[in-house]
Order: C-alpha cells, then structure tokens, then sequence
C-alpha cells in the first residue's frame, strides 16, 4: 500500500531545515507533527520530600535540555541561588551551550560529552571528589546511573520533572498510512488514548531498541525501524520505505 500520510510523534521542528520537510518534499507526502508526550515539573513540595538539599552538591550532570530547564526552576521555587563556582557535565555540546538561557557561559566551568554517558565519564572521573547531583524524570535510562556507580561516582538523583502523556482525543478520527515513534512512552500514550487502537492497515516506524520492544509488547506490527546501517536516521528509514510501497 501506497504512503500519503504520516504523523510524527514529536513536536514541529523548529527550523525549516529539517529533514522531515525534505522528506515530504522529495517523497510527496504529508508529514504532521504531534507529541504523543510531554514533561511536567514536579512542585517545589514534591521535591524538597525527596530530602536533596541543593547546597550540598558541587556539580549537576545534565542529560537533557528539560533537565536543565528544571533544574534553574526549581532552585528558584525553592529560593537556592546558584553558585558561580557550581560544575555542569553536559551529555551533549548542545545542551552544554542551552546553559546560555541561565548562566553566563564563558564564566562557568562547563563539560561536555559527544551524547553517550560513557564520552562524558572521563570528564567526570576528573572531578571524582565533588559531589554530583543528577536532575532527571521519571523515566531514566538505567545505563546512567549505573554508569556512574559503575565507576565509583558520588552522585544523587532528583526526579525533577515527568513524562506523562498528552491528550490526542482530537486524532480520534484521523488516520495516518504511518505512526512515527521514538520512544516506549509515546507507545504508551497511544494506547491511553485509544485503548481499542487496531493497527489494520497503518505502518509502524520505530527508532531504538526500546521503542520496537514496546510496540512488540504492545502486539504492533513493526514496520520501519532505525537506526539501521543503512538508514542510520528515521527520515532515510522512511524515505526508503516509501520509495518501494509507493513504486507498486
């Protein structure tokens, strides 16, 4: 079957360059954007009941630009001012240089990895006195505290903000020739919504290992799937994909 149609599960690029644009343009198809999920902060009365005292830590991993966000937020609900003497591990250069929004860049003393736990512990290792304050979600890929611990670092978790899944009552009559998710709980939020979701004729496309495992737990029939060797992105996955449905 033919694809026309396709629903991204995250949110509308930013900028016009990106790959999904041209994807739509070269395969002349629709392609909407809509997050299935989306994070909420947790109060500064939940927090301080996890007994982190922010004071006490001389330096924040971040994971995540949300992570960040949330981090700045909540130190000031809860009135800590952030010291300039404070160490920031960043997973990514790009969520190094988000620091911008809080922090004057150049004057802080600022880490960061290439995007895997692992580029960034030997940054981290440098700094193994310090104790570290890890500013994360609920949902948390395990392979970053055990990372850390693996590794002897003295380090707490704040679950600072959570992943919950938005409303898409409005996409009750819409259909799509392709579903586009990214992560277990865009699946999860799928069936929230829909809980009598029938696959029928609508294409599945998945990126990462644990987003297939959740759609095959969730009885979906994967039909895209990235990253791949030859389709290290979504966008190639998809653009190949539909060069072959489409050429019948």
């Amino acid at each position: 079957m033919k694809v026309k149609t396709i629903l991204v599960s995250q949110p509308e690029p930013e900028t016009e360059k990106s790959p999904y644009y041209d994807l739509s343009e070269n395969c002349k198809v629709k392609v909407d954007f809509r997050p299935f999920i989306h994070v909420e902060g947790v109060d500064s009365k939940e927090f301080r009941q996890q007994k982190v005292n922010l004071s006490d830590y001389g330096a924040v991993i971040f994971t995540s630009r949300n992570a960040v966000d949330h981090f700045f937020r909540i130190a000031e609900e809860t009135r800590y001012n952030v010291p300039d003497s404070l160490k920031y591990f960043c997973i990514s250069e790009s969520t190094a240089y988000y620091l911008q929004k809080y922090v004057v860049y150049r004057k802080r003393k600022i880490f960061h990895g290439r995007q895997r736990i692992e580029d960034l512990m030997p940054l981290i290792k440098k700094h193994k006195g310090e104790n570290f304050l890890l500013p994360c979600s609920d949902i948390l890929k395990k392979e970053i505290p055990d990372t850390l611990e693996q590794n002897n670092i003295k380090f707490d978790k704040a679950m600072l903000y959570r992943t919950v899944c938005s409303d898409l009552s409005d996409l009750e009559n819409v259909n799509y020739d392709v579903l586009v998710f990214f992560s277990p709980a865009g699946i999860a939020s799928l069936f929230e919504n829909f809980p009598n979701f029938k696959q029928n004729n609508t294409r599945i496309a998945v990126f990462g290992a644990t987003t297939a495992k959740a759609a095959e737990q969730a009885g979906l029939e994967i039909n895209i799937a990235a990253p791949k060797p030859e389709a290290p992105s979504m966008t190639m996955a998809l653009e190949q994909y539909i060069k072959k449905s489409n050429k019948k």
